[in-house]
């Protein structure tokens, strides 16, 4: 895995994608419908799971869409999760995974029960991923129908549940959804029939998107053993400038910033990478 290549694209692929990008498409029919109070167990939870399966299924790609439920108890009892998995194509044993979690924080009487929506935290991230499948729909379409052989790589994405603490945040209350999909990833033989390998093993990078859609974000390197994939961000941030393809956004202001954080945040991507 460490020794895969990205395949890079020309100028003109970059163009067309970017030309199929519609922020006002995003924000009217991805974004606006998330921003509800979405806790997990709640209804708008429910709602918001019902939106973005229905975003993705009617798209032509063909995306097989994976429901992991299950129940774990917290502190107000026994409660529902459900993470939403996505897969271009399941035949491929390698996946790319682009993450997000769509629940939003509960705040009970102790915050005098306010409504917290999550914008950054994390509906914008769920929007930005649902806008992507969107605008690459087609040429997802045509890589998935004109292929000779079993693909060797699929686009997958997750949108996962119970990612916030229901009262504070710790090793037993936070984290629901990630825990228990990692667990399940690293149980289930793959391919099929496999002996060998998992899940897990089959994931070539995990791409974990949170707390995005305030102005002028930042996002240092965390890890040093996928350092080459943080530069080709940095790279494809630059070659934007240079197409001047991205808007209200300074060369100066870089979104990948080259300066290495050494502490560990915990999010969603721990659970996968405690299990390598």
């Amino acid at each position: 895995q460490y020794s895969h290549q990205p395949r890079i694209l020309h100028s003109d692929s970059i163009q067309k994608v970017a030309a199929n990008t519609d922020v006002s498409e995003m924000w009217e029919n991805d974004l606006r419908p998330l921003l509800i109070e979405r806790y997990s167990g709640s209804q708008g939870n429910y709602v918001v799971q019902q939106h973005i399966k229905h975003r993705l299924q009617r798209l032509q790609a063909g995306w097989e869409i994976e429901e992991d439920t299950f129940q774990r108890y917290t502190p107000y009892g026994y409660q529902t999760f459900s993470n939403i998995i996505s897969t271009l194509d399941p035949s491929a044993k390698r996946h790319l995974v682009l993450a997000c979690h769509y629940d939003s924080k509960f705040f009970g009487q102790q915050w005098q029960e306010r409504v917290f929506v999550g914008a950054t935290d994390s509906a914008v991230p769920c929007a930005m991923i649902l806008e992507l499948a969107r605008a690459l729909d087609n040429k997802l379409q045509l890589i998935k129908t004109s292929s000779t052989s079993r693909p060797d790589l699929s686009l997958q994405l997750i949108f996962f549940d119970g990612e916030e603490a229901f009262v504070r945040w710790s090793p037993s209350d936070s984290l629901y959804g990630s825990k228990h999909l990692a667990q399940k990833m690293v149980s289930t033989p793959h391919p099929p029939g496999s002996t060998t390998t998992n899940q897990l093993q089959g994931i070539d990078l995990l791409v974990l998107l949170d707390l995005i859609g305030a102005p002028n974000p930042v996002f240092p390197n965390y890890f040093p053993n996928t350092i080459r994939w943080f530069q080709r961000l940095q790279a494809i941030e630059q070659e934007l400038h240079n197409m001047d393809l991205l808007k209200n956004h300074s060369v100066e202001r870089q979104y990948f910033q080259t300066t290495f954080h050494r502490g560990l945040v915990e999010d969603d991507h721990v659970p996968f990478l405690l299990r390598g």
